[in-house]
Order: structure tokens, then C-alpha cells, then sequence
């Protein structure tokens, strides 16, 4: 996408964290936001926010694992703004327990929210995109998605790694539509996702991906956001050195494991 003024993005998630951020370096450039959360109050914030830069944004209540969810979504911009240009399917939840303890509804529940929320916008929204022949599509995965260093949350990471394996097929048959695909992968960012994260089980320690890769700000990785849209780049790690993590690990797959059990990156001791 070669020019971003006067666009229309819809963006899931964006009442905080890396959604609000990247609807706020959007705004800047002059696209209209369609700011979709479950939090009421803080889509409300963030629209308000960027009208109050100057930019234009609406907010809309709005829960991702609503079959009708991203059908609404569709209809909302294009009434409010009267097109659709980029879709941003940010949203996500997390839960955490041993393999043994997390329940099966919880599993359904933490794949609804992350993994099937971007099967329902692609429902609503590519129908739309392709006919008119242009586009953007920005998928939020994770490094967890990428590769595994930890195994309390394993409902999270199967669905961000199924959100990689999805963009790659839909950058395959949009690219030759007119249709840029972008998969972000963040590794350590401040965001507030801890906040309604689910426990079962026995406490367990917080494992990383490595120190190498610093804390990043949601206000950073929205403006990368911008950037791989412009450029129509495909994958978008928050930080470029998780390919050498990744060829270490496609190099002696089973090493890269050893290392992450004798030698795991520890944030927090369980409490």
C-alpha cells in the first residue's frame, strides 16, 4: 500500500495496548480507525484520543468470538466511513496451567478468542477487499508462534502459530489480488494481556524468550505496524534478531530444546 491518506482501518484489540498504538500511527497518517474492543471504555478512550489529535476514529464494543462479530464490524465502517481498506485482527487472551490442568473449554475458549477471530474476519472481510482489489491485512501471532520456550501456555502459542501458517497462505493468494498481508509477531512488549489472563493449576514460573530481546513499547511496534504496511512486508518480528533464534533452531531442533530445559529464561519465579 503505497499511500495511506484518506484509508479506512478496522482494528480489533485497539482499546489498548499494541491495537491502540497502531491505530494511533495510523491516524497520524491520515487513515480513519474503526476502533473495535470488548473493553467499551477504552475503545471509547482511544477514539477519543485521536480525534482529539485531529485524526478521525469511532469506537465499537465489540467481542471477537461473536460469530456476527466481524460481519458488524464490515457494516459499522462502512456506514461510519464508507470504505475498508486495512483490517487488523489484534485481538487476543491468554490462559496458563500445566498441559494436565488447563480444561478443554478453556482451550476452546483461548482459541475462539485468538485463532478463530481471524477465520471470522476473513469471512467478512476478504469478500469485500478482493472485489475491490486492494487492501491490507495485519495479523497479530507472537514469538510464542514462532518457536516454544514455554509450556504453561500452550493454548496461546498453538493459536499464534496457526495465525503464522494462515497469513502465509492468504499473502500467497492475495499478493496477486492486490491484497498486502502482514503477520506481527511480537516478542516482549508492554502491553496490558497479563491483565485478564485465566490461571489453573499450581503456580508456575514465568518463562521468556531470552534476554536478548528487550522490552519493546506498544507506540514502537504500531509504527513498525505502519511501516510493513507501506512496504507490503510479510513478516514483522518486533525484534529482527529472532531469525538467528530461529535458525539456531531449525539447524539441531532437538538442541534448541535441550537449551530450553537446562537452561530456560526465567522473568518471574511463581509465587
Amino acid at each position: 500500500m503505497d499511500d495511506l491518506q484518506d484509508k479506512v482501518a478496522v482494528i480489533t484489540g485497539a482499546g489498548s495496548g499494541i491495537g491502540r498504538a497502531t491505530a494511533g500511527a495510523l491516524a497520524k497518517r491520515g487513515v480513519s480507525i474503526l476502533v473495535a474492543d470488548i473493553n467499551e471504555a477504552g475503545a471509547s478512550d482511544a477514539a477519543a484520543e485521536i480525534t482529539a489529535a485531529g485524526g478521525k476514529a469511532s469506537p465499537v464494543l465489540c467481542d471477537v468470538a461473536d460469530d456476527a462479530a466481524f460481519e458488524m464490524l464490515k457494516q459499522e465502517a462502512l456506514s461510519r466511513f464508507g470504505r475498508v481498506d486495512i483490517v487488523m485482527n489484534n485481538a487476543g487472551g491468554m490462559t496458563r496451567g500445566l498441559p494436565e490442568h488447563v480444561p478443554l473449554d478453556e482451550w476452546r475458549r483461548v482459541l475462539d478468542i485468538n485463532l478463530l477471530s481471524v477465520v471470522r474476519s476473513n469471512l467478512a472481510f476478504l469478500p469485500h477487499l478482493i472485489a475491490q482489489g486492494s487492501g491490507h491485512i495485519v495479523n497479530t501471532a507472537s514469538f510464542a508462534g514462532l518457536m516454544t520456550y514455554s509450556f504453561d501456555r500452550l493454548a496461546y502459542s498453538a493459536a499464534k502459530a496457526a495465525i503464522i501458517q494462515i497469513s502465509e497462505g492468504l499473502a500467497i493468494y492475495l499478493r496477486p489480488q492486490g491484497i498486502g498481508v502482514t503477520v506481527l509477531c511480537p516478542g516482549p512488549v508492554k502491553t496490558n494481556i497479563m491483565s485478564g489472563l485465566r490461571s489453573f493449576g499450581p503456580p508456575t514460573d514465568t518463562r521468556g524468550p531470552g534476554p536478548a530481546f528487550e522490552l519493546m513499547t506498544a507506540e514502537a511496534v504500531g509504527e513498525k505496524v505502519v511501516e510493513a504496511i507501506l512496504a507490503n512486508r510479510f513478516m514483522l518480528p518486533t525484534h529482527e534478531n529472532v531469525r538467528d533464534f530461529l535458525i539456531d533452531r531449525a539447524s539441531d531442533w532437538d538442541a534448541f530444546i535441550d537449551r530450553q530445559i537446562n537452561a530456560p529464561h526465567i522473568v518471574a519465579r511463581a509465587t
